[in-house]
């Protein structure tokens, strides 16, 4: 490493985890990622997985730590408690727990909590990458991050005002594991690529829709039948009509926004996002997922005086 580092951030998820040397401007210095997330590390230990992970990356013995995502969990190292919004994202943030009884400063990020009766909602992780998004500090912003458990975020001058979930990639998994699509996609279904000319096809049906796609689940399978619609065509099918219902039903929800989509994500889910994003006529952004956790996660341990301001 050519410089010290300030702080070690992991993002610590149910299954993976991602562990980040960082300066006092973000920089990375090292970076180790593994399989050892909160399944894992509730057998091995969490202080043993973590320091594991340090070592290897030659962390100093008392450099601090900074842990968003499930660690925070209930059935994480300790729980974070979910902050409420609406709430300031710098006062999210300072809310991080601390490990007690160890050498190091350990802090978790806790999520956040929408508590209302006709929108029960929560998240774990997603916070710290809005924290590092480069939101302006002024103004209604829409966020947008693709995953197994989409989020979309409405944030005003500074403030989470609300959220809610769209489950698509737990969707898509369960739909073409488990349901009669799968005799259309077959066993393993194949990657979708964004100029796929069916996943443009469906994804712009279900935006035709306003997100009504329930009943065009099925259509898929009749197209395999009646169209001789081939199994990886059937994959970037499901793919744009669960994105695209995604996208509809947020807009319904959230309505329009004068500032562009911030579409928080990396690889192929932002080429895909993007694609879709374009469908429906919205202008958008992208930050990478990675670039945003991190300086979340730095902004973080600035927020709670782990480390000092950026020289």
């Amino acid at each position: 490493m050519s410089a010290a580092p300030a702080v070690a951030a992991l993002d610590w998820g149910t299954t993976r985890l991602r562990a980040w040397l960082l300066d006092n401007t973000g920089k990375v210095l090292a970076e180790r990622r593994g399989d050892d997330g909160l399944i894992t590390a509730r057998e091995k230990g969490f202080a043993n997985v973590l320091e594991s992970h340090l070592g290897a990356m030659g962390a100093p013995d008392t450099l601090p730590v900074i842990i968003c995502g499930m660690a925070g969990s209930r059935q994480g190292w300790i729980e974070a408690p979910y902050v409420t919004v609406p709430a300031p994202i710098g006062a999210i943030l300072r809310g991080a727990a601390r490990i007690e009884g160890s050498r190091r400063d350990i802090r978790i990020v806790p999520g956040l909590a929408q508590r209302l009766a006709d929108a029960p909602d929560v998240m774990r992780g997603e916070e710290t990458q809005l924290a590092g998004a480069g939101l302006p500090a002024k103004g209604r912003h829409l966020v947008c991050m693709p995953g197994t458990h989409s989020k979309w975020v409405s944030v005003e001058d500074g403030a989470v005002a609300g959220f809610g979930t769209w489950p698509t990639g737990e969707l898509f998994s369960v739909l073409a594991g488990h349901s009669i699509l799968k005799h259309s996609l077959g066993e393993h279904p194949a990657p979708v690529a964004a100029d796929s000319p069916f996943f443009r096809q469906w994804c712009e049906r279900a935006l035709g829709e306003g997100g009504d796609i329930t009943s065009k689940l099925f259509a898929i399978r009749a197209a395999g039948l009646l169209q001789d619609l081939q199994p990886a065509e059937a994959a970037a099918a499901l793919s744009g009509l669960l994105i695209g219902g995604e996208i509809a039903s947020a807009r319904r929800r959230y309505g329009a926004s004068e500032a562009p989509v911030v579409l928080v994500a990396s690889g192929t889910l932002a080429t895909l996002y993007g694609s879709a994003l374009g469908f429906a006529g919205l202008a958008f952004r992208t930050v990478d997922a990675d670039e945003a956790v991190r300086a979340g996660l730095v902004e973080a341990a600035r927020e709670n005086g782990m480390i000092g301001g950026a020289s």
